[in-house]
């Protein structure tokens, strides 16, 4: 048995041109252009290559693209300052602060200064809440990106035993709330759950997400699962000194000869991320205006 590869490059793409259709009907039909705020401080240099893919991305698909490099000393009330005027400012419906920041300023405090509305990270407590209720808010963008490759994979899920590792707020949490409201019977593993590989063998879907390179074995896996690698580990490439290799939770080759469909890594969950900021400043902008949002880019 070989799986099926899921292609998240692929997938995300076309989500990509779905929400340039949508930008260019806003235009067209309501003179709105949907505006998407990133802040960056200090000069982080994986953030600033995760900053400039998301301005091109932004641009490309028609949207306004604003950004704010701040000094990494930025105390932390010139900060609020600044997300204070993008809350307050019309043609902006999304803010993004890139994480990490400076030691200085607190995480949890900048997350809560920015407008829930406006949260297209969907990292305030408030879409948290939202999200655990079964209410309308914005979601987390890794884990919506994870539930578009399952519905697209799946179609219905209702019924399904899914397996989420990971208890993060930012991922494993909402991810078992968004399957939760799929219908499936979810259960979040964690780092002292008993018996791991036996309670991972049970998931029609599973969902790796804790960072331990290829720590799901073949023998972890259900035949016929669906599997969906969250975790990134970076090591040094085998073959090519002095560049580096991309590895998942997952071991990739032994999933493969198990599973109905595997996420590889690098190029499955990660292409989702920014394309699922897009679509979360895209419902947020039909919200802030009264608008039918897109069908098929939200939870």
């Amino acid at each position: 048995m070989t799986a099926t590869v899921i292609d998240g490059k692929a997938f995300a793409a076309g989500v990509r041109e779905d929400i340039a259709t949508h930008v260019t009907r806003l235009k067209d039909d309501h003179g709105i252009t949907p505006g998407l705020a990133v802040i960056l401080v200090g000069a982080d240099p994986a953030s600033e290559v995760y900053v400039a893919a998301k301005h091109k991305q932004t641009v490309e698909v028609g949207m306004a693209s604003f950004e704010h490099k701040l000094p990494g000393d930025t105390s932390e009330a010139d900060l609020f300052a600044v997300i204070d005027q993008l809350n307050a400012d019309p043609t902006v419906h999304g803010i993004l602060c890139q994480f990490p920041v400076p030691d200085h300023l607190n995480e949890r405090a900048v997350v809560a200064r920015i407008d829930p509305a406006k949260d297209v990270d969907g990292l305030s407590v408030v879409n948290a809440g939202l999200l655990a209720s079964g209410e309308t808010g914005l979601v987390s963008c890794t884990p919506l990106g994870c539930l578009m490759l399952l519905r697209d994979q799946l179609g219905n899920m209702s019924g399904k035993e899914a397996v989420v590792i990971g208890r993060s707020n930012l991922f494993g949490k909402p991810m078992g709330q968004l399957l939760l409201q799929e219908n499936c019977t979810v259960t979040i593993a964690h780092s002292r759950t008993a018996d791991l590989p036996e309670v991972c063998r049970r998931a029609d879907i599973l969902v790796a997400a804790v960072g331990r390179a290829e720590m799901v074995k073949a023998d972890w896996i259900k035949p016929g699962a669906t599997v969906i690698d969250v975790g990134i580990t970076r090591i040094p490439h085998p073959e090519k000194p002095g560049k580096s290799k991309l590895l998942g939770d997952v071991d990739y080759a032994e999933a493969m000869t198990v599973a109905n469909a595997v996420t590889p890594v690098p190029g499955g969950v990660g292409p989702m991320t920014i394309a699922c900021l897009l679509a979360n400043t895209l419902t947020a902008c039909c919200r802030a205006n009264g608008l039918a949002e897109p069908e098929g880019l939200t939870a």
